[in-house]
């Protein structure tokens, strides 16, 4: 079946008007800067700081918390829905891309950050499944199928996962993206979805890091 994997910039004040979100079949939130107050009713049940994120696919209600926020939040939907396609001041689409799945139920969301410091590289890769990535900070450029791609803060990109990609990033300061991929399940627990094409690059040293939010099912 054919999905589509959407990336939003949400930008919340605390006095913001609440943005209502439909459930969809997976949903990333990644906090870019300032916090985002989860509430039940009127009452605050959990206050995310920057650099944190939080899956949350059912039914929902996006407010600001106690400082204005940048979020970038991820859905996984049909390709023909568009519940929550309306954009606003509040809420921008940056990125859908299509990506065809099967059973779902075999399937995990995995969103994670990952940081170069400058002169950084990612050597001659591709991954187990497709992803969107949005700059966070610094500059990176994307090598592949033949093109150089180049990306500044809030710029995003689709990897579809068997297409190889060289990325190197700024020179001078340092960089990171936030990302989200759908992977097979058997990768659940922090299980490296990256594949190296030259052997010569497996053993070399590599100058990104990761850290993980979030790594569970999706629930059909």
């Amino acid at each position: 079946m054919n999905y589509e994997l959407r990336l939003y910039l949400d930008q919340l004040t605390a006095k913001s008007a609440p943005i209502e979100l439909k459930e969809t079949y997976a949903r990333a939130i990644y906090i870019a800067e300032g916090s985002l107050a989860i509430k039940n009713g009127v009452a605050t049940i959990l206050t995310l700081s920057q650099n944190s994120a939080i899956s949350i696919p059912e039914l929902f209600t996006l407010s600001g918390g106690s400082v204005d926020a940048t979020l970038l939040r991820w859905e996984l939907v049909d390709e023909a829905d568009r519940t929550n396609e309306i954009q606003s001041k509040q809420s921008i689409l940056l990125l859908a891309a299509k990506i065809a799945l099967g059973d779902l139920s075999q399937y995990i969301i995995r969103c994670d950050r990952v940081d170069f410091p400058p002169y950084g590289e990612a050597l001659t890769h591709k991954h187990e499944g497709g992803g969107i990535r949005c700059l966070l900070f610094g500059s990176i450029q994307i090598h592949t199928m033949g093109s150089i791609h180049a990306y500044q803060p809030q710029g995003a990109w689709f990897e579809a996962g068997p297409d190889l990609v060289y990325a190197e990033t700024d020179k001078v300061l340092a960089s990171a993206f936030a990302r989200v991929m759908i992977l097979p399940k058997a990768l659940i627990g922090g299980k490296s979805s990256i594949e190296y094409v030259n052997a010569d690059d497996i053993n070399k040293p590599k100058t990104q890091r990761y850290q993980i939010f979030i790594d569970e099912l999706i629930k059909k």
